[in-house]
């Protein structure tokens, strides 16, 4: 026998919870129930900003905002324009949850705690008598004339409306498919790049705070940071690389070459440049006299990589060695060998096709009554936070269409 319900949210992370709260709050009567796999919910947020909780990222602009989404930039401006950055600190905070902006944008709570959104949550969903129902693994769900069934590890549901925020869930996917939808293969990004060189060996740590990157052979780009690791490089215009690129590398097998413009300058101003710190810098140590506010380790591998000896003085420098270090300032090659997961969080490109999603609702085009929340259609963003903005954005606006419908 089926357990009848209102609404059923597939999905207990950030998106299922904040629409079965908001359908909770602004229709007591309607009876919800969250379906969660595990033992628990919450988990990318428990782990999202290194425990921090990247709540959302403080981009005011709806026209800007969307920048930021190398899948679904065109269909999200209209959302935006609902319920956007704003919103979400207003909705937090209402609730008892002070926000902080870091120098970077990024928005994390005051508590720096993650925990402290979980409880937020935890709070707000017994208070409205959200029903949460931890393991409780979806097996099968069928459309039927007066709704759903919806079969689980813990038994059999029906529901005149569901909602489907499961994030990127290959299980949930073919559920989805099954049921008549298009499915976009998913990929990882949000990545970091593997690579193995002798300029970055030994400088994990070091940051170049404005590079501009390209992947070689084709139009992708990005500029900002580029963090040294342990294994490769990492920090902002990395990340923008990996997401805007998901796709494109991910056919790549992540083997590429990337080109670094670590000054921003082209190649004749930087010669330019080292010319007249050979003039005036004559008898210094040119390995010593980092210059163009570059971290003095990267300086030093740069300047060896340029066959110019540690004991060298810029008075001394050729033609040649001249010209091969402004091609390692403005134009250093690095091989890509792979790609590692950015801290604990797994981003990826794919889901439901866009083109069948109802950008005014979040309803599906083609199944009455279905809707869809977060990662689980096919939008990712460059960061954390803006991810979770799509969450907040579209659980807003499909848990109010719900209601209103």
């Amino acid at each position: 026998m089926s357990i009848i319900k209102d609404v059923i949210i597939i999905g207990g992370g950030a998106a299922g919870f904040f629409a079965a709260i908001n359908i909770a709050e602004q229709n007591p009567e309607l009876s919800v129930a969250l379906l969660e796999r595990g033992k628990e919910g919450l988990q990318k947020v428990k782990i999202s900003g290194g425990g921090r909780c990247n709540v959302t990222h403080a981009e005011f602009i709806p026209s800007e905002l969307v920048h930021n989404y190398p899948r679904g930039e065109k269909e999200l401006l209209g959302p935006f324009h609902k319920f956007m950055t704003g919103d979400t600190i207003a909705w937090f905070e209402e609730r008892g949850v002070e926000l902080k902006i870091e120098e970077d944008g990024r928005m994390f709570p005051a508590s720096n705690s993650s925990q402290t959104i979980i409880d937020c949550f935890l709070y707000e969903a017994k208070k409205h008598n959200v029903e949460i129902l931890y393991n409780h693994s979806v097996k099968s769900m069928d459309a039927l004339e007066s709704g759903f069934k919806i079969e689980t590890s813990q038994g059999d549901f029906q529901s005149k409306k569901v909602m489907i925020a499961t994030g990127s869930n290959p299980k949930i996917w073919k559920l989805i498919e099954g049921l008549g939808h298009t499915i976009i293969n998913p990929v990882p990004s949000l990545f970091t790049f593997d690579i193995k060189d002798k300029r970055i060996k030994d400088i994990p740590g070091v940051v170049a705070k404005n590079a501009n990157i390209k992947v070689v052979g084709t139009d992708l780009e990005s500029q900002g940071p580029i963090l040294v690791t342990h294994v490769g490089m990492s920090a902002p215009a990395i990340l923008k690389l990996s997401a805007f690129g998901a796709v494109e590398l991910a056919k790549m097998d992540y083997d590429f070459k990337i080109e670094i413009n670590f000054i921003n300058l082209d190649f004749e101003s930087c010669l330019d440049e080292l010319k007249v710190f050979k003039q005036e810098f004559a008898k210094k140590t040119v390995i010593n006299l980092s210059h163009f506010d570059l971290p003095k380790r990267l300086w030093k591998q740069l300047v060896l990589a340029s066959d110019i000896e540690d004991n060298k003085r810029w008075a001394d420098l050729n033609k040649q060695q001249l010209e091969a270090l402004a091609n390692q300032l403005t134009s250093a090659v690095f091989q890509v060998t792979g790609k590692s997961t950015f801290k604990d969080e797994f981003v990826t490109a794919g889901g439901v096709d866009l083109k069948e999603v109802n950008f005014k609702t979040f309803e599906s085009k083609r199944i009455p009554n279905l809707y869809f929340a977060g990662e689980v259609i096919n939008v990712d963003a460059v960061t954390g936070g803006f991810n979770f903005q799509n969450a907040w954005t579209s659980a807003y606006i499909a848990s109010t269409s719900i209601i209103l419908q």
